[in-house]
This record gives structure tokens, C-alpha cells and sequence, in this order.
């Protein structure tokens, strides 16, 4: 299967920054790949590398990633014999012309592109969907494909909207529907139902969205955004079939060693600065009155003490999901497991910077019985292989964003294609979400 082109050139994203799309084109067609970007994103993360320009695009540009894929990957990849059904093999190449332990000469951006686009022309190479190819090339079981539970980010804070509320992401959860599709339809009318309190409370400008799509009202703690959601829950009539999931995003207020929860205010105070050990019991607090089923990032990425502290307080009540802890790489992964920080991956594939080493990162995952969550970026595009990879990994849970916005319905929609598509070839994962490798 020969390569004809390999060409990237600089697109936007939904937040309206620069970002990396790549074209492979072979005898079977071109292949497309657009490569999101973080806004709340860890020190360890492989490098997304802009251009540092202030004068244009505000330092945010990729005109280097896109010429490192036109100058140094594109020909050296055409004029090489590897064989794009081989991901392993690509990947290894790619990386290999970086050199870098963290995808810095060449750029995570520049690189990723390349291999996603690679994937894309491998499965048509196949005649199978991009699912599919994946459980191949990562060695899932087919028998039965799993559709992800969607978590929805339905109201924003943090780094992700204004307002005083540090916590930046609050997610309904719809593990008591039948199927995906019926998961989405409960999503989408609690989303509504949301909207509608949220005007209704805090008056028609907090209906407006934050960066991922979900609400961000002037809330100035984590309780009032739960009665809310809650209350949401309650009128739409999902009261026990939806679910609640936080993502704190720690990292973003943790200072001097403790954690700020008024940190968008300059004048912030101090004393007030909660400890690890009180922010797990505000966690704890949260877990036991409200249906919470999933934590992530609640502790900052290096704060090793406290995730195992907080591991052995919460007892299973709730998974715990590392983003910033474990970067999707593979060495951090295993120190979590040997820690006993947390028990589920956040798997972001530009935070590693290829497929194959976002496929063994799940797989370290799933060996310890660790859940494994497919997540998009705040800066997304229309690019949807993720739902393709939530499926093809087995994952049982991915998050999108609220159902709003098509850089985030993208994917929602891929996957409401991919579950026609199975019929009953698929089963949704449910209540089974952390554990859907062993459905």
C-alpha cells in the first residue's frame, strides 16, 4: 500500500486557535486527520508545538508543526516502504524521526496528525471500519463491540469559563438507558432541562455556553452547581437512570502545596487554601450525598500523596480518573498502579502523540482493571476518530463535551452511526462502564 502524499496545513479549532490537519493520500483515497488541543493541560504531556509568534495568532500558531510534516515526515514517510496497516510499525517511524522523549523537535501535533491520518488509509486499505481496524491492530475482542456511556459536560468552570467556580467540569452520566442512542436522548433532554433552570436562576446570559458546550452560570460553589444538575435530572424524569461526574481539574488552583478554590480571584485568601487531606473530605462529602460515579483529576499532577490518600478514602465509591496525573503514558500510568492513586485512564491521544502509544496505554490500563475513558480536547474539530477509538479500544465510557456544538456532536453522532451500524453485533455498556473490557 503506497503512500502518494503526505500534506498538513493549519486549520482552526473551536476555540478559533490554530491547529494541525494532515492529508495522507494512497491508491484507496485521501485520509484526514485534525489534531485537537487542550486548554487546562499537564506539565507532562508530549509537546504541542506552536510557534511563539505573539504577532500572530497570539504566539498560538503551527506554521513549524505544519512544516515539519511537509519537510521532514512527508518525504521521508513517501519514500519509505513501512506499512501503513502495521500502526506499530508507522508509529515507530514517526517517533524515530523526532528523537525526543516528549515529541518536542518535530512536535506531539505534527506527529499525531500523521498517525491518525495513517489509521484512517490502513482500514480503508482493509475495507473495515476504523473501529474495527483498531480492535485489530490493539488486539480487543470482537465478539461483541461495547458502546461508550457518553459523559457530558454539561456545565462549565474552571479554566473553561468565567465565574468563581474552580471545579472545571460537571458531567450527567446516562448509565440507566437501554442503548447509546436512548443514553443520548436522556443526555440531550436533562442538557435542556439545564439550560432552561440555569436562565431561569441566574437570568439569560448564564444559559450561554463555556468552551466544551455546557452552561457556565456565576456559581460560586460545587454544591450549588449539583442541586442544580440535580434538579435538572429531576424535571427531564432520569432521577437514578443519570449520573454525575466531576472533573476538577486540580493542577489549575493547586498552589504553594494546597488547593484555592476562589483562584480566578486575584485577591484570594489564603487562609482559606484547603489542604490535600481537605479537599478529599470535601470529595468524600460530595461522593456521599450526591450519585457521583467518577472523579477526575481532583488532586494536582504531582501531588502523588494525596491521590493515594484520597484512593484509599473514597473505597470504590467512585472511580478515580487520572488526566494530568498520567498523560496517557504509559511510565506514569504504572506509577499510579503502583501507588494505588487511581483506577482509571483518561486517554487523550495528543497528550501521548500517536495511536500505538495511546493503544498501550490503555492496555496497561485495562491489565491492572483500571476503567479507560476516551476523552476529546477544549479545543476540538470535526474530527471524530475518538468515538472510532472508544469502540475499537473497548473503552465503555468516552467524553465529548455537553450534546451541543458539532466540534462535540461529531463524535456523539459517529457513534450513533457506529451503533446502527453494529445492531446487535454491540451492547452498551451502562452501569458496566468502568469494567467494559470484561463485557
Amino acid at each position: 500500500m503506497a503512500i502518494s502524499k503526505v500534506f498538513a496545513r493549519s486549520v482552526y479549532d473551536s476555540r478559533g486557535n490554530p491547529t494541525v490537519e494532515v492529508d495522507l493520500t494512497t491508491d484507496k483515497g485521501l485520509f484526514r486527520a485534525i489534531v485537537p488541543s487542550g486548554a487546562s493541560t499537564g506539565i507532562h504531556e508530549a509537546l504541542e508545538l506552536r510557534d511563539g509568534d505573539k504577532s500572530k495568532w497570539l504566539g498560538k500558531g503551527v506554521t513549524k508543526a505544519v512544516a515539519n510534516v511537509n519537510e521532514i515526515i512527508a518525504p521521508k514517510l513517501v519514500a519509505s516502504n513501512v506499512d501503513l496497516t502495521d500502526q506499530v510499525a508507522v508509529d515507530k517511524f514517526l517517533n524515530s524521526l523526532d528523537g525526543t522523549p516528549n515529541k518536542s523537535k518535530l512536535g506531539a501535533n505534527a506527529i499525531l496528525g500523521v498517525s491518525l491520518a495513517a489509521a484512517k488509509a490502513a482500514a480503508a486499505e482493509k475495507a473495515v471500519p476504523l473501529y474495527k481496524h483498531i480492535a485489530d491492530i490493539s488486539g480487543t475482542k470482537q465478539e461483541k463491540y461495547v458502546l461508550p456511556v457518553p459523559f457530558l459536560n454539561v456545565l462549565n468552570g474552571g479554566s473553561h469559563a468565567g465565574g468563581a467556580l474552580a471545579f472545571q467540569e460537571f458531567m450527567i452520566v446516562p448509565t440507566g438507558a437501554p442503548s447509546f442512542s436512548e443514553a443520548l436522548r436522556y443526555g440531550a433532554e436533562v442538557y435542556h432541562a439545564l439550560k432552561s433552570l440555569t436562565k431561569k436562576k441566574y437570568g439569560a446570559s448564564a444559559g450561554n455556553v463555556g468552551d466544551e458546550g455546557g452552561v457556565a452560570p456565576n456559581i460560586q460553589t460545587p454544591k450549588e452547581a449539583l442541586d442544580l444538575i440535580i434538579a435538572a435530572i429531576e424535571q427531564a424524569g432520569y432521577t437514578g437512570k443519570v449520573k454525575i461526574a466531576l472533573d476538577s481539574a486540580s493542577s489549575e488552583f493547586y498552589k504553594d502545596g494546597k488547593y484555592d478554590m476562589d483562584f480566578k480571584n486575584p485577591e484570594s485568601d489564603k487562609s482559606k487554601w484547603l489542604s490535600g487531606e481537605e479537599l478529599a473530605s470535601l470529595y468524600a462529602e460530595l461522593v456521599n450525598n450526591y450519585p457521583i460515579v467518577s472523579l477526575e483529576d481532583p488532586f494536582a499532577e504531582d501531588d502523588w500523596e494525596a491521590w493515594s490518600h484520597f484512593y484509599k478514602k473514597i473505597d470504590g465509591k467512585a472511580q478515580i480518573v487520572g488526566d494530568d496525573l498520567t498523560v496517557t503514558n504509559k511510565l506514569r500510568i504504572k506509577t499510579a498502579i503502583e501507588k494505588k492513586s487511581a483506577d482509571a485512564l483518561l486517554l487523550k491521544v495528543n497528550q501521548i502523540g500517536s495511536l500505538t502509544e495511546s493503544i498501550e496505554a490503555a492496555k496497561e490500563s485495562y491489565d491492572a482493571k483500571w476503567g479507560v475513558m476516551v476523552s476529546h480536547r477544549s479545543g476540538e474539530t470535526e474530527d471524530a476518530t475518538i468515538a472510532d477509538l472508544a469502540v475499537g479500544l473497548r473503552c465503555g465510557q468516552i467524553k465529548t463535551g455537553a450534546p451541543a456544538r458539532s466540534e462535540r456532536l461529531a463524535k456523539l453522532n459517529q457513534l450513533l452511526r457506529i451503533e446502527e451500524e453494529l445492531g446487535s453485533k454491540a451492547v452498551y455498556a451502562g452501569e458496566e462502564f468502568h469494567n467494559a473490557w470484561a463485557l
